[in-house]
């Protein structure tokens, strides 16, 4: 495996890996508190956050999935990206006053505010379910690399990549997540606009040539309204829109690291770095995707069959670019796994500590819930490398992460969505639409997967439970009324 991949590649992804454990040594043993764990001490600076933010949600499944989309369908994706910049305005306005007034840890203590302790814990527990699912797929994208780049066993790659993401996270908490995050986005805004670099010089024609054949192949042809069964610009700006709405507005891993920024007005700033970093980064992703593609048009001897669209990435880092070049991209792909591993498992810890089990204690000893979400931590990290074995056995990467965040994550920002807009809303008439929403994916996904993008489930999922939601909650406020009225009058 070491001859394959090569001793210098072998040493630059060492001393990444090296190097992300000992920040969080550097940082281990500094947490007294709960708020010293699970946000930094509310002392972090806007531009670490931001690069965390960015970092964080965008994993290794968007690091090799955006490209492979873009290789083997079409660019609709840079609509969608775009709508991070149409979000951001809201999420400054709308949802982060809210959360910074009230002074949360989670975003759930807003549920809890607004609808009440069932809603906190339910809402709370489809949070749990759709990051425990989101964080196998992480794992899996970079072990996945990793298998095609050195030849390594895959559940091997799972394991080794599940222990690493785990070690430092809970040594040092949020304050190593960030500033790992930090390392990482260097790392990845780095790697992308090398893989941009290579494919200009590389292809013959470069850039205009790479657009030329992507023209040609059809793959900017993204504005045929009619046809549900693929990406289009349409289908991109309007699932994305939600998508963003989701991540940076309600998920609780987005939520945790505005909350530990100093100021409000860093917040606002955080959110704005990160939507140009939304548009820039994926944008160049998607260019690798397109330039991998005139490449291997231009020179497919060099092109092996047996690698699938997912491992496109890996294997043109291994096979193209030098020993050297070709660890560094390797260790990007990693970089962009750990970032989101480590976020996932910290912001599941701190929900399950601060939702689930706070609430049902008298009394509260904070070096017990800070040992307490370490090992949650360990916990969690565990679960998520057994999922990633699970995600080992199914295909395509953004397919299932779009699937996930439809069945589980749009119901989710139904209820902030009418909480923040109307005082009607209840949580019984959201479980009623809550319900619908995603028995409804369930059945697009099981029956309509070739005639329906998984794009569209998302979008439809937020407005059947929106809706319903909404409407149930204003006939079941009029039925409490219509039979208090009754028994006042019989009395």
């Amino acid at each position: 495996m070491l001859s394959e991949f090569g001793i210098t590649n072998a040493v630059i992804l060492v001393a990444y890996l090296t190097g992300m454990v000992a920040i969080g040594l550097r940082l281990a043993g500094r947490q007294k508190t709960t708020e010293d764990y699970f946000l930094a001490g509310r002392n972090m600076p806007w531009l670490a956050v931001g690069m965390s933010m960015f970092a964080s949600l965008t994993s290794a499944t968007t690091y090799m999935g955006v490209p492979a989309f873009a290789y083997s369908h079409n660019v609709a994706m840079i609509f969608g990206v775009a709508m991070s910049l149409a979000a951001a305005p809201i999420l400054s306005r709308l949802f982060y006053p809210v959360y910074r007034k009230q002074r949360v840890t989670t975003s759930y203590e807003y549920i809890l505010v607004r609808y009440g302790p069932r809603a906190r814990r339910a809402v709370s527990a489809l949070f749990v379910l759709s990051r425990l699912g989101w964080l196998g797929i992480v794992i899996y994208a970079p072990a996945k690399a990793m298998s095609v780049a050195s030849g390594m066993p895959l559940l091997l790659a799972i394991m080794l990549m599940g222990l690493l993401a785990v070690t430092y996270t809970v040594l040092g908490g949020l304050s190593a997540v960030i500033w790992t995050d930090v390392v990482q986005f260097v790392i990845l805004f780095g790697g992308a606009v090398w893989l941009v670099g290579t494919l200009v010089t590389h292809v013959p024609g470069g850039a205009a040539e790479i657009v030329r054949v992507a023209a040609q192949a059809g793959k900017l042809d993204v504005f045929d309204w009619t046809d549900l069964s693929k990406l289009t610009a349409l289908s991109a700006v309007i699932g994305w829109f939600f998508v963003f709405l989701n991540d940076y507005g309600t998920d609780q891993v987005t939520v945790q690291r505005l909350m530990a920024v100093r100021t409000d007005r860093g917040v606002v700033k955080a959110i704005a770095f990160n939507a140009v970093n939304d548009l820039l980064i994926n944008g160049m992703l998607i260019f690798i995707g397109v330039g991998m593609f005139t490449y291997f048009r231009a020179f497919p001897e060099r092109l092996d069959g047996s690698v699938d669209v997912d491992g496109m990435l890996p294997f043109y880092i291994m096979h193209i670019l030098p020993p050297g070049a070709s660890g560094l991209m390797v260790t990007a792909i990693f970089a962009a796994a750990m970032s989101s591993v480590d976020s996932g498992i910290n912001s599941l810890s701190t929900v399950i500590v601060n939702d689930w089990i706070k609430p049902w204690r008298r009394e509260h000893v904070e070096a017990t819930d800070v040992a307490l979400g370490r090992w949650l931590t360990i916990g969690l990290g565990t679960l998520a490398t057994l999922a990633a074995v699970f995600a080992a056995r199914i295909g395509d990467i953004v397919q299932m992460w779009m699937g996930i965040m439809g069945l589980f994550a749009a119901p989710i920002l139904s209820i902030f969505v009418l909480g923040l807009v109307t005082r009607r809303a209840h949580f019984l008439g959201w479980l009623v639409g809550a319900g619908c929403g995603i028995a409804l994916t369930v059945v697009l996904q099981r029956y309509y997967a070739a005639r329906l993008m998984t794009m569209w489930h998302f979008p439809i999922s937020f407005g059947v439970t929106t809706l319903i939601g909404y409407t149930a909650s204003r006939l079941i406020s009029c039925l409490r009324r219509c039979f208090s009225t009754t028994r006042s009058t019989q009395i």
